[in-house]
């Protein structure tokens, strides 16, 4: 009988078994043949189940969304449901191409061990659970506090990504979104998982070849700045806006999505989704995390029961594509960073979003 590969064996020896084993030693075994990878990918049918629904979905908001969504939009980023639904088709293909790339440069890397980064299943399982009871209380307090003081909920964007600004935010209206996020979701949860015990590795910050992943960085970062200057960017401001509103904007949005967002999903969740399931699942789990948390942005519209379910499909549907590619960049490095440095914090929010903290703080 044919002996079972190391980490198998180690994995049999904390009693898992199952398609669970099978999946995770393809991926995690070092293999320095592309195709292979790119095979093994081609042939998990939960992907294609993923990748189905959320046709299924853009195809549901077509049918139901009418001539205009009835979304929070300023008439310059109104558009028709079908042209969201090409747009997000177009992002998709572009993201599987930079994902193509990313896996050629990283071709000889193995794929890290996720799960032995989370604790046995039953913590897992209870800290993921209450890590989401958490996100529901702190999203919900968000909206009461922010139409309290400001007349707008706080979301994971400022008023204005996607859809435009629908007004002019005041810097402190700005700096307490920021701060909320970055404490709520960032620095409260990493203060205590690692009191927990777990380390910087086991919280997916430690990078296993830096020079690598600093290559990809660039790579990606390099095609999503590329990309930007398809449309309004930066580089249409005058000098002084570029570099006091683009450093302004580096780091509100820093502090308020771009580490938010990388310690609550991808430092914190991913691991604990690779110990209780499948690699081809814990990877969509980590791309649907993504939109989960962005349900209350400032163009959702919950006045009635069917503009709130167009609000919530609209969420999964237009942040799915960009979800995919952060879960797919911490699952081919095991590092969180690169995906923040990659493809979050410069673009699109300097690249793009420096417009609306120019006009928030009033930069000439």
């Amino acid at each position: 009988m044919r002996e079972s590969p190391p980490l198998l064996r180690s994995y049999n020896d904390k009693g898992l078994s199952g398609g669970f084993l099978e999946d995770f030693a393809v991926m995690a075994i070092p293999e320095h043949t592309f195709p292979s990878r790119t095979k093994w990918l081609l042939r998990q049918k939960k992907l294609w189940a993923g990748l189905t629904l959320w046709l299924l979905l853009g195809a549901s908001l077509v049918v139901l969304g009418g001539r205009m969504l009835p979304l929070k939009m300023v008439e310059d980023h109104a558009m028709t449901p079908v042209q969201h639904v090409i747009g997000s088709l177009i992002e998709l293909m572009i993201l599987i191409v930079m994902m193509g790339l990313v896996q050629l440069i990283a071709r000889r890397r193995s794929y890290p061990d996720l799960a032995a980064r989370a604790p046995n299943r039953g913590v897992s399982a209870r800290e993921a659970a209450w890590l989401w009871v958490y996100a529901a209380i702190v999203l919900g307090f968000g909206q009461w506090l922010g139409l309290r003081l400001f007349g707008e909920g706080i979301g994971l964007h400022l008023n204005g990504c996607i859809s435009g600004a629908t007004r002019v935010q005041s810097p402190a209206e700005v700096w307490t979104w920021a701060m909320y996020n970055g404490v709520f979701y960032a620095l409260i949860p990493y203060v205590i998982f690692r009191r927990r015990g777990y380390s910087r590795r086991d919280l997916n910050l430690v990078s296993a070849d830096w020079k690598n992943d600093t290559f990809i960085i660039l790579l990606v970062l390099l095609i999503g700045c590329g990309l930007e200057l398809l449309g309004p960017n930066i580089f249409r401001l005058t000098h002084h806006q570029q570099i006091a509103g683009g450093s302004l904007s580096f780091f509100v949005h820093l502090l308020g999505t771009d580490l938010p967002i990388m310690i609550f999903i991808y430092a914190i969740l991913v691991p604990r989704y690779y110990r209780l399931f499948s690699p081809a699942t814990a990877f969509l789990l980590g791309a649907v995390s993504y939109p989960a948390l962005h349900i209350f942005e400032s163009w959702t519209n919950y006045d009635t029961p069917m503009h709130s379910l167009l609000s919530v499909m609209f969420a999964f549907f237009v942040f799915f594509p960009a979800g995919l590619m952060k879960s797919y960049l911490t699952m081919r490095t095991g590092n969180a960073w690169v995906h923040m440095w990659a493809y979050h914090a410069f673009t699109p929010h300097v690249m793009v979003d420096t417009r609306l903290v120019v006009k928030d703080f009033g930069i000439q």
